[in-house]
């Protein structure tokens, strides 16, 4: 079995979605988030694969250029439909995968290659990035025998009904790294202002 992961994007849902704006293409510092993640994530050296929505062209553009296999899929079911293709990919090429979600800005390469290298120290064990202070968030880790499992799931529901019967190794990312995610115009303003 390959160690290093495939990495995967989910880009597809429309829950991406910030008061009629797409936040997946709100800027920082000139570049479309959606870009600026897949790059951080590219710059590992790992296969990255992002799925898109079929109806979002925009979101697939920003991605020209970059080191990544971006794939339209049918997003309207949610999450599981993301999962579904990147399990698949990582079945067959006998590997691990790594969630990371887009729209968390302050996930670096720095701590993708961290979590990804403590990961890969007990890849058959799943493992979920969590802040300094053990508050569970991203990226996640999904060992290749788990994946079987995530081809049944449905809906918006993520990877929780695979996990939920592991012991999900817990590593932690720098400060709030791990489940900063801006929803709203008002928390992207303090956002910025903290940068």
């Amino acid at each position: 079995m390959s160690v290093a992961p495939i990495v995967l994007i989910p880009a597809a849902g429309s829950s991406r979605r910030m008061r009629g704006a797409d936040k997946l293409l709100e800027k920082v510092h000139g570049t479309s988030l959606l870009r600026r993640q897949a790059k951080r994530a590219a710059a590992t050296g790992w296969t990255v694969c992002v799925t898109v929505g079929l109806q979002h062209t925009e979101r697939a553009s920003v991605l020209q250029g970059l080191n990544v296999t971006h794939t339209a899929i049918d997003g309207a079911e949610g999450m599981s439909a993301s999962l579904r293709f990147g399990a698949k990919r990582a079945l067959n090429a006998g590997c691990a995968l790594m969630v990371v979600l887009p729209d968390m800005p302050d996930i670096t390469t720095s701590d993708l290659m961290m979590f990804g290298g403590a990961a890969m120290s007990q890849p058959d064990r799943p493992h979920r990035g969590v802040t300094q202070q053990g508050v569970p968030g991203h990226p996640v880790w999904l060992p290749h025998r788990v994946l079987a499992a995530a081809l049944s799931l449905h809906g918006d529901q993520g990877a929780r009904a695979v996990l939920a019967q592991e012991d999900v190794g817990l590593i932690a990312l720098p400060g709030q790294n791990a489940i900063t995610d801006l929803d709203t115009p008002e928390a992207w303003a303090a956002w910025r202002n903290r940068e």
